[in-house]
């Protein structure tokens, strides 16, 4: 019920009578003043004029659709937009949506994730409202070897938004972190559903950890987040439309593949390049020098007798940074 009312009012620049608000829903007027008391209660500002009803003055600084949408510009991204109470985990939501034949474009976020996952099976969650949680589907008519591009593209997409509307130094962590100095500010996980030779869809998802000041003892030495290195905090509505927005101009300028200008750019803020790397390949660990990223969205490593490793998956340990 909150919901709709709030769907009204902000649809309003002025005044909507409790009367007019309850014929369009179809419900009394008391239910109508609860509904926008609960409003209220949930951080809407919201003005009660005797004889001219209500205003919507500010909207929530939770996470809320119609928020989202009037800071988004995007063409397909968010186009069909999910924000959730709470979740297990916005990829997993968004891959049944995805199975279910949703859009491509399709965006889930939520207030709060509690079964959140990275890669390699970890595991992420913050408290409700802390921090950003979410997933976009895309179905590219790829190969599923030719989607590899997606995590970097988006990597790229994220670290600009971020040094941009939050002034921060962030660079990237190949293959799929966004990090300031040495500590984790973003994590990236892309899966996959294909048939044969063909992509069905594409989920990526994304955390940013936003206002989060405490972590768990395991990862409070590699994690950071935007309100501790800033000291301020962010409207979150406003920050993930930004993202959006970000992400679907680097997908649509490099038709999610790497170019050579693409590949410039991200090589100019991956920090990765250039370091000490090690990297298992079979049961043997290997150490040399991260000198590229290839048009697959590899890493190119040098070993100490001059050797070429390509490096398209698994865990790599990079020096001096977590």
């Amino acid at each position: 019920m909150k919901e709709q009312i709030l769907a009204l009012l902000a649809q309003h620049d002025g005044y909507i009578s409790g009367q007019a608000l309850a014929q369009a829903l179809g419900v009394s007027r008391q239910a109508v003043w609860k509904g926008v008391r609960a409003l209220k209660d949930s951080g809407c500002e919201i003005e009660s004029t005797p004889n001219k009803g209500y205003r919507l003055t500010a909207l929530p600084a939770y996470l809320n659709e119609i928020a989202i949408r009037r800071h988004l510009h995007t063409a397909v991204l968010g186009k069909s937009l999910v924000v959730l109470d709470a979740v297990g985990s916005t990829n997993d939501y968004l891959k049944r949506m995805g199975a279910d034949g949703c859009e491509n474009g399709t965006v889930v976020t939520t207030r709060e994730q509690v079964a959140g996952k990275g890669r390699l099976g970890r595991s992420w969650a913050s408290k409700r409202d802390e921090n950003l949680a979410f997933s976009i589907l895309l179905r590219p008519q790829l190969a599923p070897k030719d989607a590899t591009p997606i995590t970097p593209l988006a990597g790229l997409a994220i670290c600009k938004t971020l040094r941009k509307t939050t002034g921060l130094d962030c660079k990237i962590k190949w293959p799929n972190d966004v990090i300031i100095g040495s500590k984790k500010l973003v994590g990236i996980l892309t899966e996959m559903s294909a048939e044969f030779d063909a992509v069905e869809y594409i989920v990526t998802g994304i955390g940013v950890n936003v206002d989060q000041t405490e972590f768990p003892e395991e990862i409070a030495h590699k994690a950071t987040s935007v309100l501790l290195e800033t000291g301020t905090r962010f409207d979150k509505n406003r920050l993930l439309a930004a993202l959006l927005d970000g992400l679907e101009k680097a997908f649509t300028r490099y038709n999610l593949s790497l170019p050579p200008d693409a590949l410039e750019e991200y090589t100019s803020l991956c920090a990765t390049i250039g370091r000490t790397v090690s990297f298992q390949k079979g049961t043997r660990t290997l150490s040399g020098t991260a000198v590229e990223i290839n048009a697959d969205g590899e890493l190119r490593v040098m070993l100490q007798d001059g050797s070429i490793r390509t490096v398209n998956s698994g865990e790599v340990t990079v020096q001096g940074i977590y």
